[in-house]
């Protein structure tokens, strides 16, 4: 059976999202493709049940069903701008429901079905006008300069299409979710007019009837989603800016947190972070956490308790929903990049607490009767390996090996550094990373480790890096690669080290440290901190949280004459998370040393495009990745 080529990330379908009918019997979902012609990616909404084959309903994303199970609502754009449309389920054509200047969010049904609320933007939009900013959240990665536009809440009558805003102020107002009466939204908000500086945000109700927010929780915890959940208000969010997201309950003198018994990180899921938003399910409260690299769904009782896992083993989840007594969830396997999954509620599991000691995931059972099959055919796909390493200060440290275990001797080796630096690599096909199965193909060995920072270890490991990048975690990578060269599996002459975003950071930094590299590649980097403190959109949070104000030491940007490395830098041209300027600086420092370098910038690319951006730019950073190694660390194809 052949291997996997980079023309297959055209033949990828990665679901998300999935939303089970209120009678559980279906799930509908996004399912997402990358199209050459024209360059984009395009999602669709599709319906799975047992028993049937999987079946296309529109063009769109974010499917909500209304609560009597009729009307599906889902976004769709509208001479570019996303707009609410409602598909009748019995038969009929889409209609739209709004036709908002600057579009719509995700739409939120009401108790009663007869309103649907959401969060979108508005403001007035001149792309011309000056940009003023007395805030320091002016501009956002993706959507660059904000030029006054801000998010807020508005509700929508499903009949007469009629939408009022709720909302109005310098804040981004969160979704929204519905109070069981149908009277009120809760949201969050940063509303304190120095919350850009402390990080701050809160929980809000607003009556639908119109009326001043009502602020309900306070600095005990950074909100980061609220959900109404059998009457009760529960929202998640760290207690401090680098910290683990946790669980919380509102109550009347603000929020208390939920004992889980998890020494885990929530997941309520991001773009790169996958997670599903808190559910209830069946009394319970179920949620996703991060454990080893795998993202596993748990239920707690909703006044708190041990938590207990219903679906575990070296999967990741992606979204999740209960309905009826079922729960459907999407997971990534080492098999598929995703596939939807229908089962009873809770399908098993037992109580487990994670510590110093966790569970080993490996013999949690994977996931099993998908209602889809997604996985590529007729490709013959690599397995990641699960490996714990030592670091020379003792510190254990996971990580994967992806290689063809038929070889013989000593081969090339590339370590890939993920990004974050709380973010984790878990052993699971990634189609975000196709020249991982690509190197492997050609006799590489591909290491992924979760060096301290890392999340899915514990709280303490979370937070072991902060104050101190490149300076905690050099030996993390050094130790590992250490081994597998004794071992006999790394050849010393054919190391090399790639990255994005804070991988992109350390492939710099390790640069700066030790010449035993014959390539580097760093994607999206950090170079300089000092500068990246003034110019990223997250800049004020990562030089005064993450790494502490002493960023001098931190930086690559400090070091650069140690550099001897050949390197290429791929980066968006338009990333306000970590801005062009500091693969440039980075560029510009190795050039004029007369260090072997090339810059690649993206046009219109965020910081996450290698994820969602253009699929001739993904295709394009993985194929110039395999280019650069073959120079420089081969010389030839295999």
């Amino acid at each position: 059976m052949p291997r996997i080529t980079l023309d297959d990330l055209f033949r990828l379908a990665v679901p998300s999202d999935p939303q089970p009918r209120p009678d559980g019997g279906a799930v509908a979902y996004t399912l997402t493709t990358a199209r050459r012609e024209p360059d984009g990616n395009h999602d669709e909404i599709w319906l799975a049940a047992p028993g049937a084959e999987p079946r296309r309903l529109a063009e769109g994303s974010c499917p909500r069903w209304s609560p009597d199970g009729r009307t599906l609502a889902y976004l769709r754009p509208v001479e570019g701008r996303p707009q609410i449309h409602l598909l009748p389920m019995d038969g009929g054509e889409p209609r739209v429901l709004t036709a908002v200047p600057l579009g719509a969010g995700a739409p939120v049904w009401s108790p009663g079905g007869d309103r649907i609320a959401y969060a979108g933007p508005h403001g007035e939009l001149d792309p011309h006008a000056p940009v003023v900013a007395d805030r320091l959240d002016y501009k956002a990665d993706g959507a660059g300069l904000l030029r006054g536009i801000t998010t807020q809440v508005f509700v929508a009558e499903v009949t007469s299409g009629e939408t009022v805003r709720l909302t109005e102020g310098g804040f981004h107002a969160g979704e929204p979710s519905w109070a069981p009466d149908g009277e009120r939204l809760a949201f969050t908000a940063g509303m304190e007019p120095d919350g850009d500086l402390r990080l701050s945000s809160s929980v809000y109700a607003v009556e639908v009837g119109g009326g001043e927010p009502k602020r309900l929780t306070g600095p005990e915890v950074i909100a980061a989603g609220v959900w109404w959940l059998g009457g009760r208000l529960v929202v998640a969010g760290p207690v401090e800016p680098v910290g683990h997201t946790r669980l919380h309950l509102v109550e009347a003198d603000g929020a208390r947190e939920l004992e889980t018994g998890l020494d885990r990180n929530v997941m309520v899921g991001a773009p790169g972070y996958p997670g599903a938003a808190p559910r209830l399910a069946g009394g319970q409260l179920l949620f996703a956490a991060r454990d080893r690299g795998c993202t596993h769904l748990y239920t707690v009782p909703l006044t708190g308790g041990t938590a207990v896992k219903v679906v575990g083993g070296d999967a990741v989840v992606a979204g999740a929903g209960t309905a009826a007594g079922k729960l459907a969830y999407v997971a990534a396997t080492a098999r598929s990049a995703g596939e939807v999954y229908l089962t009873d509620l809770p399908p098993g599991g037992t109580s487990e607490t994670s510590g110093e000691s966790p569970p080993d995931t490996s013999e949690t059972p994977a996931p099993e009767g998908a209602l889809t099959s997604y996985a590529l055919a007729g490709v013959d796909l690599f397995t990641p390996v699960r490996r714990t390493f030592t670091a020379a200060d003792g510190t254990p440290v996971e990580g994967f090996v992806l290689r063809d275990e038929t070889l013989d001797g000593p081969g090339p080796l590339l370590l890939d550094i993920h990004g974050g630096p709380h973010n984790a690599w878990a052993p699971v096909f990634d189609g975000a990373h196709l020249y991982h199965q690509v190197l492997a193909a050609r006799g590489w060995t591909v290491l992924t480790l979760n060096p301290r920072a890392s999340d899915g270890y514990g709280e303490a490991f979370y937070k072991a890096a902060a104050g101190a990048w490149g300076l905690a975690d050099t030996q993390d990578f050094l130790g590992p690669l250490d081994d597998l060269v004794a071992e006999g599996v790394a050849d010393p002459e054919r190391l090399a080290v790639t990255g994005y975003s804070y991988g992109g950071y350390m492939t710099c930094w390790l640069s700066t440290r030790t010449g035993r590299f014959k390539a580097a590649i760093p994607g999206g980097a950090v170079t300089d901190l000092v500068s990246m403190g003034g110019t990223s959109d997250m800049g004020y949070f990562l030089k005064m949280f993450e790494c502490g104000s002493d960023v001098v030491p931190q930086s690559p940007l400090t070091h650069v004459d140690d550099v001897t490395t050949p390197t290429l830098l791929l980066h968006g041209d338009t990333d306000d998370r970590c801005p062009v300027g500091q693969a440039e600086q980075w560029f510009a420092a190795l050039r004029e040393r007369g260090v072997p370098v090339r810059l690649v910038r993206y046009p219109g690319a965020s910081h996450l495009f290698i994820l969602n951006g253009r699929p001739s730019h993904r295709f394009d950073y993985n194929e110039r990745i395999i280019a650069w190694l073959q120079q420089w660390v081969t010389g030839s194809p295999s």
